[in-house]
Protein backbone atom coordinates (compact mmCIF):
# COMPACT_ATOMS: atom_id res chain seq x y z
CA UNK A 1 0.00 0.00 0.00
CA UNK A 2 1.39 3.43 -0.86
CA UNK A 3 0.15 6.86 -0.04
CA UNK A 4 -0.77 7.40 -3.67
CA UNK A 5 -3.35 4.61 -3.42
CA UNK A 6 -5.66 6.99 -1.59
CA UNK A 7 -4.45 10.48 -2.50
CA UNK A 8 -2.78 12.32 -5.41
CA UNK A 9 0.94 11.57 -5.75
CA UNK A 10 3.23 14.04 -4.06
CA UNK A 11 5.45 16.23 -6.20
CA UNK A 12 9.17 15.51 -6.16
CA UNK A 13 10.47 18.35 -4.04
CA UNK A 14 13.92 16.90 -3.42
CA UNK A 15 16.98 19.06 -4.08
CA UNK A 16 20.60 18.43 -4.89
CA UNK A 17 21.30 18.69 -1.16
CA UNK A 18 18.84 15.91 -0.28
CA UNK A 19 21.23 12.99 0.04
CA UNK A 20 19.56 10.80 2.65
CA UNK A 21 17.08 7.97 2.28
CA UNK A 22 15.04 7.59 5.48
CA UNK A 23 13.03 4.57 6.61
CA UNK A 24 10.57 4.37 9.48
CA UNK A 25 9.83 0.75 10.53
CA UNK A 26 6.41 0.92 12.17
CA UNK A 27 4.89 -1.61 14.53
CA UNK A 28 2.07 -0.91 16.99
CA UNK A 29 3.17 2.61 17.93
CA UNK A 30 -0.07 4.43 17.18
CA UNK A 31 0.49 6.61 20.24
CA UNK A 32 3.91 7.82 19.09
CA UNK A 33 4.26 7.50 15.32
CA UNK A 34 2.94 10.95 14.42
CA UNK A 35 5.58 12.58 16.63
CA UNK A 36 8.29 10.49 14.98
CA UNK A 37 7.19 11.42 11.46
CA UNK A 38 6.82 15.11 12.20
CA UNK A 39 10.33 15.18 13.65
CA UNK A 40 11.51 14.00 10.20
CA UNK A 41 9.42 16.62 8.40
CA UNK A 42 11.02 19.30 10.62
CA UNK A 43 14.60 18.52 9.59
CA UNK A 44 16.60 21.57 8.51
CA UNK A 45 18.04 19.40 5.73
CA UNK A 46 15.25 17.37 4.18
CA UNK A 47 15.70 13.75 3.10
CA UNK A 48 15.59 12.71 -0.54
CA UNK A 49 12.84 10.22 0.27
CA UNK A 50 10.95 8.63 3.14
CA UNK A 51 9.63 5.09 3.28
CA UNK A 52 7.35 4.04 6.12
CA UNK A 53 6.93 0.27 6.32
CA UNK A 54 4.23 -0.94 8.66
CA UNK A 55 5.22 -4.42 9.80
CA UNK A 56 1.78 -5.87 10.49
CA UNK A 57 0.55 -3.45 13.17
CA UNK A 58 -2.66 -4.48 14.89
CA UNK A 59 -3.44 -0.98 16.14
CA UNK A 60 -4.39 2.17 14.23
CA UNK A 61 -0.82 2.96 13.11
CA UNK A 62 -1.43 2.62 9.33
CA UNK A 63 -4.38 5.04 9.38
CA UNK A 64 -2.43 7.58 11.41
CA UNK A 65 0.62 7.30 9.17
CA UNK A 66 -1.44 7.74 6.01
CA UNK A 67 -3.03 10.89 7.41
CA UNK A 68 0.26 12.38 8.61
CA UNK A 69 2.12 11.66 5.36
CA UNK A 70 -0.26 13.99 3.54
CA UNK A 71 1.78 16.77 5.17
CA UNK A 72 5.15 15.36 4.11
CA UNK A 73 7.18 18.03 2.25
CA UNK A 74 9.29 15.53 0.28
CA UNK A 75 8.64 12.25 -1.61
CA UNK A 76 7.24 9.56 0.67
CA UNK A 77 5.57 6.17 0.56
CA UNK A 78 3.69 3.98 3.02
CA UNK A 79 3.83 0.20 2.70
CA UNK A 80 1.59 -1.98 4.85
CA UNK A 81 2.13 -5.75 4.95
CA UNK A 82 2.15 -8.77 7.24
CA UNK A 83 4.65 -8.98 10.06
CA UNK A 84 8.16 -10.07 9.08
CA UNK A 85 10.25 -8.63 11.90
CA UNK A 86 12.37 -5.54 12.32
CA UNK A 87 15.54 -6.71 10.57
CA UNK A 88 13.61 -7.85 7.50
CA UNK A 89 11.81 -4.51 7.48
CA UNK A 90 15.08 -2.60 7.60
CA UNK A 91 16.56 -4.66 4.76
CA UNK A 92 13.43 -3.97 2.71
CA UNK A 93 13.82 -0.26 3.41
CA UNK A 94 17.49 -0.34 2.46
CA UNK A 95 16.59 -1.93 -0.88
CA UNK A 96 13.93 0.72 -1.50
CA UNK A 97 16.08 3.69 -0.52
CA UNK A 98 18.17 4.02 -3.66
CA UNK A 99 18.31 7.80 -4.00
CA UNK A 100 20.40 8.65 -0.99
CA UNK A 101 24.16 8.61 -0.52
CA UNK A 102 23.33 8.11 3.15
CA UNK A 103 20.74 6.00 4.95
CA UNK A 104 19.03 6.43 8.30
CA UNK A 105 16.11 4.82 10.05
CA UNK A 106 14.00 6.16 12.87
CA UNK A 107 11.90 3.90 15.07
CA UNK A 108 8.22 4.79 15.04
CA UNK A 109 8.42 5.74 18.72
CA UNK A 110 11.66 7.78 18.59
CA UNK A 111 12.50 11.37 17.60
CA UNK A 112 15.07 13.45 15.75
CA UNK A 113 15.89 17.02 16.69
CA UNK A 114 15.80 19.41 13.71
CA UNK A 115 19.55 19.53 12.95
CA UNK A 116 20.09 15.77 13.12
CA UNK A 117 20.47 15.06 9.39
CA UNK A 118 22.35 18.25 8.62
CA UNK A 119 24.90 17.67 11.39
CA UNK A 120 25.44 14.01 10.55
CA UNK A 121 25.98 14.67 6.84
CA UNK A 122 28.40 17.48 7.59
CA UNK A 123 30.37 15.15 9.86
CA UNK A 124 30.49 12.26 7.39
CA UNK A 125 31.50 14.57 4.55
CA UNK A 126 34.53 15.50 6.66
CA UNK A 127 35.25 11.85 7.59
CA UNK A 128 35.49 9.81 4.35
CA UNK A 129 36.81 6.74 6.21
CA UNK A 130 33.75 6.61 8.48
CA UNK A 131 31.06 4.03 7.73
CA UNK A 132 28.58 5.76 10.03
CA UNK A 133 28.10 8.80 12.22
CA UNK A 134 26.44 8.73 15.64
CA UNK A 135 26.11 10.68 18.86
CA UNK A 136 24.34 11.06 22.16
CA UNK A 137 20.61 10.71 22.76
CA UNK A 138 18.02 11.84 25.23
CA UNK A 139 16.02 9.04 26.85
CA UNK A 140 12.34 10.03 26.99
CA UNK A 141 9.31 8.38 28.54
CA UNK A 142 5.85 7.84 27.10
CA UNK A 143 4.86 11.41 27.97
CA UNK A 144 7.90 12.96 26.22
CA UNK A 145 9.63 13.70 29.51
CA UNK A 146 13.41 13.52 29.39
CA UNK A 147 14.43 10.97 32.01
CA UNK A 148 18.07 10.38 31.06
CA UNK A 149 20.73 11.14 28.46
CA UNK A 150 23.57 8.97 27.20
CA UNK A 151 25.86 12.01 27.57
CA UNK A 152 25.73 11.42 31.34
CA UNK A 153 27.12 7.89 31.30
CA UNK A 154 28.05 6.46 27.88
CA UNK A 155 31.77 6.26 27.06
CA UNK A 156 31.50 6.36 23.29
CA UNK A 157 34.46 6.04 20.93
CA UNK A 158 35.41 8.12 17.92
CA UNK A 159 37.26 6.34 15.13
CA UNK A 160 38.04 2.68 15.80
CA UNK A 161 34.95 1.39 17.65
CA UNK A 162 35.91 -2.27 17.91
CA UNK A 163 37.03 -2.19 21.55
CA UNK A 164 33.95 -0.23 22.56
CA UNK A 165 31.60 -2.67 20.85
CA UNK A 166 33.31 -5.69 22.34
CA UNK A 167 32.32 -4.38 25.76
CA UNK A 168 28.74 -4.16 24.31
CA UNK A 169 28.58 -0.36 24.44
CA UNK A 170 26.92 0.59 21.17
CA UNK A 171 25.29 3.59 19.46
CA UNK A 172 21.59 4.20 20.09
CA UNK A 173 19.81 3.54 16.79
CA UNK A 174 18.08 6.95 16.39
CA UNK A 175 21.48 8.69 16.56
CA UNK A 176 22.99 6.85 13.58
CA UNK A 177 23.44 7.92 9.96
CA UNK A 178 24.97 5.24 7.73
CA UNK A 179 27.07 5.62 4.61
CA UNK A 180 24.89 3.65 2.25
CA UNK A 181 27.72 2.04 0.26
CA UNK A 182 29.18 0.42 3.38
CA UNK A 183 25.78 -0.53 4.79
CA UNK A 184 24.80 -2.15 1.49
CA UNK A 185 27.67 -4.62 1.80
CA UNK A 186 26.30 -5.92 5.09
CA UNK A 187 22.66 -5.24 5.88
CA UNK A 188 20.82 -6.58 8.89
CA UNK A 189 20.96 -10.23 9.93
CA UNK A 190 17.30 -11.23 9.84
CA UNK A 191 17.66 -13.98 12.42
CA UNK A 192 18.92 -11.46 15.02
CA UNK A 193 16.49 -10.26 17.69
CA UNK A 194 18.66 -7.26 18.56
CA UNK A 195 18.86 -5.58 15.21
CA UNK A 196 21.93 -3.34 15.30
CA UNK A 197 24.67 -4.92 17.41
CA UNK A 198 25.63 -7.67 14.97
CA UNK A 199 25.73 -5.08 12.17
CA UNK A 200 27.87 -2.69 14.21
CA UNK A 201 30.45 -5.44 14.85
CA UNK A 202 30.75 -6.10 11.13
CA UNK A 203 30.86 -2.44 10.12
CA UNK A 204 33.48 -1.55 12.74
CA UNK A 205 35.90 -3.98 11.09
CA UNK A 206 35.50 -2.07 7.82
CA UNK A 207 35.77 1.57 8.86
CA UNK A 208 35.54 4.26 11.49
CA UNK A 209 32.57 5.33 13.58
CA UNK A 210 32.44 9.14 13.58
CA UNK A 211 31.18 10.45 16.93
CA UNK A 212 29.40 13.76 17.55
CA UNK A 213 29.00 14.57 21.28
CA UNK A 214 25.89 16.69 20.76
CA UNK A 215 22.42 15.36 21.64
CA UNK A 216 20.42 15.37 18.40
CA UNK A 217 17.97 12.48 18.86
CA UNK A 218 15.70 10.93 21.45
CA UNK A 219 15.10 7.26 22.19
CA UNK A 220 11.83 6.42 23.86
CA UNK A 221 11.72 4.11 26.86
CA UNK A 222 8.39 2.36 27.46
CA UNK A 223 7.03 -1.05 28.35
CA UNK A 224 7.11 -2.43 24.81
CA UNK A 225 10.83 -1.74 24.22
CA UNK A 226 12.77 -4.87 23.35
CA UNK A 227 15.76 -3.36 25.14
CA UNK A 228 13.94 -3.63 28.47
CA UNK A 229 14.38 -7.41 28.17
CA UNK A 230 17.87 -7.60 29.64
CA UNK A 231 18.14 -11.37 29.30
CA UNK A 232 17.43 -11.25 25.59
CA UNK A 233 19.87 -8.38 25.10
CA UNK A 234 22.65 -10.23 26.89
CA UNK A 235 22.00 -13.43 24.93
CA UNK A 236 22.00 -11.52 21.62
CA UNK A 237 25.18 -9.62 22.44
CA UNK A 238 27.01 -12.84 23.26
CA UNK A 239 25.63 -14.69 20.24
CA UNK A 240 26.61 -11.87 17.87
CA UNK A 241 30.15 -11.89 19.25
CA UNK A 242 30.38 -15.64 18.79
CA UNK A 243 29.25 -15.29 15.16
CA UNK A 244 31.38 -12.33 14.16
CA UNK A 245 34.52 -12.00 16.27
CA UNK A 246 36.28 -15.30 15.40
CA UNK A 247 36.32 -14.20 11.76
CA UNK A 248 38.03 -10.99 12.91
CA UNK A 249 40.94 -12.85 14.54
CA UNK A 250 39.67 -13.20 18.12
CA UNK A 251 40.79 -16.53 19.58
CA UNK A 252 38.46 -18.83 21.52
CA UNK A 253 40.30 -18.04 24.76
CA UNK A 254 40.11 -14.28 24.21
CA UNK A 255 36.43 -14.51 23.42
CA UNK A 256 35.72 -16.56 26.55
CA UNK A 257 37.54 -14.03 28.77
CA UNK A 258 35.75 -11.14 27.08
CA UNK A 259 32.35 -12.71 27.60
CA UNK A 260 33.05 -13.54 31.24
CA UNK A 261 33.80 -9.86 31.83
CA UNK A 262 30.67 -8.82 29.94
CA UNK A 263 28.41 -11.13 31.94
CA UNK A 264 29.83 -9.87 35.23
CA UNK A 265 29.40 -6.23 34.23
CA UNK A 266 25.87 -6.81 32.95
CA UNK A 267 24.79 -7.79 36.45
CA UNK A 268 24.61 -4.04 37.07
CA UNK A 269 21.95 -3.69 34.35
CA UNK A 270 19.81 -6.30 36.11
CA UNK A 271 20.25 -4.46 39.39
CA UNK A 272 19.07 -1.27 37.70
CA UNK A 273 15.72 -2.88 36.87
CA UNK A 274 15.36 -4.67 40.22
CA UNK A 275 16.22 -8.23 39.12
CA UNK A 276 18.60 -8.97 41.98
CA UNK A 277 18.43 -12.76 41.71
CA UNK A 278 19.65 -12.70 38.10
CA UNK A 279 22.28 -10.10 38.98
CA UNK A 280 23.62 -12.28 41.79
CA UNK A 281 23.67 -15.35 39.53
CA UNK A 282 25.73 -13.52 36.90
CA UNK A 283 28.16 -12.20 39.49
CA UNK A 284 28.72 -15.57 41.18
CA UNK A 285 29.27 -17.44 37.90
CA UNK A 286 31.54 -14.79 36.38
CA UNK A 287 33.69 -13.52 39.25
CA UNK A 288 36.72 -13.73 36.97
CA UNK A 289 35.22 -10.85 35.02
CA UNK A 290 35.59 -8.37 37.89
CA UNK A 291 38.34 -5.93 36.93
CA UNK A 292 39.15 -5.02 40.55
CA UNK A 293 38.09 -5.61 44.16
CA UNK A 294 36.64 -2.12 44.13
CA UNK A 295 34.34 -3.06 41.25
CA UNK A 296 33.26 -6.22 43.06
CA UNK A 297 32.61 -4.30 46.27
CA UNK A 298 30.50 -1.70 44.48
CA UNK A 299 28.34 -4.40 42.92
CA UNK A 300 27.87 -6.19 46.25
CA UNK A 301 26.87 -2.92 47.89
CA UNK A 302 24.27 -2.31 45.20
CA UNK A 303 22.77 -5.72 45.94
CA UNK A 304 21.96 -4.47 49.45
CA UNK A 305 20.22 -1.27 48.33
CA UNK A 306 16.39 -1.63 48.09
CA UNK A 307 15.13 -1.31 44.52
CA UNK A 308 12.57 1.32 45.55
CA UNK A 309 15.42 3.52 46.72
CA UNK A 310 17.28 2.99 43.44
CA UNK A 311 14.21 4.06 41.45
CA UNK A 312 13.59 7.06 43.69
CA UNK A 313 17.16 8.22 43.28
CA UNK A 314 16.98 7.81 39.50
CA UNK A 315 13.74 9.79 39.27
CA UNK A 316 15.09 12.55 41.51
CA UNK A 317 18.30 12.74 39.51
CA UNK A 318 16.36 13.02 36.23
CA UNK A 319 14.19 15.82 37.63
CA UNK A 320 17.23 17.70 38.87
CA UNK A 321 19.27 17.30 35.70
CA UNK A 322 16.65 17.83 32.99
CA UNK A 323 13.59 19.46 34.50
CA UNK A 324 10.62 21.00 32.72
CA UNK A 325 12.66 23.47 30.70
CA UNK A 326 14.45 20.70 28.81
CA UNK A 327 11.19 18.84 28.23
CA UNK A 328 9.58 21.96 26.74
CA UNK A 329 12.61 22.44 24.48
CA UNK A 330 12.38 18.92 23.14
CA UNK A 331 8.62 19.15 22.55
CA UNK A 332 8.99 22.39 20.63
CA UNK A 333 11.40 20.75 18.21
CA UNK A 334 9.24 17.78 17.23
Amino acid sequence: MSLSDSSPPLADTSTDDARVSVVVPSYNHARFVERALRSIFAQTLQPAELFVIDDGSTDSSPRIIERVLRDCPFPCELRVRANRGLCATLNEGLALGSRGEFFAYLGSDDLWLPDFLSARIQMLDARPRAVLGYGHAYIIDGEDRVVDATSDWATYADGDARAMLRSTIAPMSPTVLYRREALGRHGWRESARLEDYDLYLRLAAEGEFAFDPRVLAAWRRHEENASRNQRMMLEEHLAAQQRVLPAQGISAGELARLQTRIKFNRAEDFLRIGEKREALRLMRRNLGGATSMRTLGRMLLRLLVPYRLVRWRAQRRAAERYGEQQIRSLKSEG
